[in-house]
Order: structure tokens, then C-alpha cells, then sequence
């Protein structure tokens, strides 16, 4: 591509000072913060680290005008906080009110969401697999031609599966008949799964099946429905999750009251999405 057709580069817009009641925010500690909020946008990634970089001298801040003196703890796995970690801990602890949900919401949200609250859906299935890597072009095509030639066999002789799978599939399931066992959502590569969405129980697909692994015949034997999930098996992580969304939700809205006290400049702190700490 010659220069003059080359798409323009973003240019990264001249940073201005950033302080915090009049405590400076050093440019050379927001490059260095800007290496834990990436993002394509380098702008975008400057501007994430200074609100952070702000935040956190806000909260030091407050801190120090109450007095707070750092009590480091550990957790269960030996991490001891750093001082600057335990003062802003204790901070929002003594001046961040937080309720727990109660059964009451908990059931509420159980009831409101019981779709997310399911085991899920199970498919009993089998393949045979003739493998063809993605670049190979003349490879996919004969494996497509063979995988229709073994569907149209199927329809007339379907109890030949496990023959054809012994014979043909390059699946380590070839031995059992070209058998998979049950699979959920997720477990296989993204054209099987929408395949068996797609099908009904005791049938083969029509078509080859094209994956990264090659072009698959696909048989579904089975599908068993998730079931719903009884509320007291997940009310402890109903309650985590409820706890965690007004906990942050308590936290921005401290941080805004505490910057509309203060004076702050070249960052905006109002927005307070995403985490605030790290």
C-alpha cells in the first residue's frame, strides 16, 4: 500500500494537567497505569487510567482527613494489602453504607430471572468426521462430496452409522460408533452446536456440517431439557451478585459526592462506569 493510499493514523491527543485539589497527577504515572485498561484506542486508555489515578488520590484524600490510619489484613491465601490497599478498604468501609439483600429481594430476583437459574440443555449425539484443514480447498471439497454421499446412504440404511463411523470418521469417538455421549452449549465448536439446535432427535442433518476440524455427518439421538434450579441452591449466589451491583453502585456515588467537593482538573470524574479500583 503506497503512502498516499495508507488509511491515516490516529493521532493521541496532547494530554492537559490533571490534578486533584491541587496534588498533580505526574504524567509519567498515568503511562505506567495505562498498561492495566487496554484499549485499541490509546486516548480512550489514557483517559481510563487518569480517572483511576484521580479516584484513587480522591479517596487518599479523604482518607487522610479522617484520620485513617492502615491496618493491613490477609487473605486466605497469604496476600497481605499494601497500606494504600487498607486505607482505602477501611475508607469505604467506614463511610459507604452497603445493605445485604435480603430473602425477600433475593426470591424476587430468583423469580424475575428463573431462566437464568437452569441446568443446561444436554444432547446425545454422534458424528463422523472427515477431515479437511481450512486451507485446503481441494480437501473440503471431497470430504463434502463424501459426507453427502454418507447422509444420502443414511437416509435409505440409517442403522448403518456405526459401520460408516468405523470406517470413514477420523474421531477418536469412530471406535464407539461415531458416539460423542452427552454435550452441552459451549462444548463443541460453534457450526456443531447450531446444527444440533437445528435438528430433531433420531435424525440426521441434511447437510454436511463444516467445522475447523474438517466436515462432519451429525446424528442426534437425544435432547434433554434443562431444568430450573431450585432458589436455594442458588441463593447464595443470587445474594453475592445482588450485593456486589450495590456495592459498586454505592461506591460511584460516593466518588461523585466526594468530587463534587473537591477540585478537579483535566479529568472528568462524573462518568463513573466500570471498576474504580483495581
Amino acid at each position: 500500500m503506497s503512502a498516499a493510499t495508507a488509511a491515516p493514523r490516529r493521532r493521541f491527543t496532547r494530554p492537559v494537567p490533571v490534578s486533584v485539589n491541587g496534588v498533580a497527577i505526574a504524567g509519567a504515572d498515568i503511562v505506567r497505569e495505562t498498561q492495566h485498561h487496554p484499549a485499541d484506542d490509546p486516548d480512550q486508555a489514557w483517559e481510563q487510567a487518569t480517572r483511576a489515578l484521580a479516584i484513587r488520590e480522591l479517596l487518599s484524600q479523604e482518607a487522610d482527613r479522617l484520620g485513617i490510619v492502615a491496618e493491613p489484613i490477609e487473605d486466605e491465601e497469604g496476600r497481605v494489602e499494601t497500606e494504600q490497599e487498607a486505607r482505602y478498604r477501611q475508607l469505604i468501609e467506614q463511610e459507604v453504607v452497603v445493605p445485604s439483600a435480603d430473602e425477600e429481594t433475593c426470591r424476587r430476583y430468583y423469580t424475575r430471572n428463573i431462566a437464568r437459574f437452569r441446568t443446561p440443555d444436554l444432547c446425545e449425539a454422534a458424528h463422523i468426521l472427515l477431515p479437511a484443514a481450512p486451507g485446503d480447498a481441494a480437501a473440503r471439497t471431497q470430504a463434502r462430496e463424501t459426507a453427502t454421499a454418507l447422509i444420502a446412504t443414511l437416509q435409505q440404511r440409517p442403522e448403518d452409522f456405526v459401520a460408516l463411523a468405523a470406517h470413514h470418521s477420523a474421531c477418536a469417538s469412530a471406535g464407539q460408533g461415531g458416539n460423542l455421549g452427552q454435550l452441552s452449549p459451549g462444548q463443541t465448536v460453534p457450526e456443531f452446536d447450531a446444527a444440533l439446535r437445528a435438528m430433531t432427535p433420531g435424525a440426521v442433518h441434511p447437510e454436511p456440517v463444516e467445522s475447523r476440524y474438517g466436515i462432519h455427518v451429525v446424528r442426534l439421538d437425544r435432547r434433554i431439557e434443562g431444568r430450573a434450579l431450585p432458589f436455594e441452591m442458588v441463593r447464595a449466589r443470587i445474594a453475592q451478585y445482588l450485593d456486589e451491583s450495590v456495592r459498586r453502585r454505592a461506591l460511584r456515588q460516593y466518588v461523585s459526592v466526594l468530587a463534587g467537593r473537591a477540585q478537579v482538573a483535566g479529568v472528568d470524574l462524573a462518568p463513573a462506569a466500570g471498576p474504580l479500583l483495581r
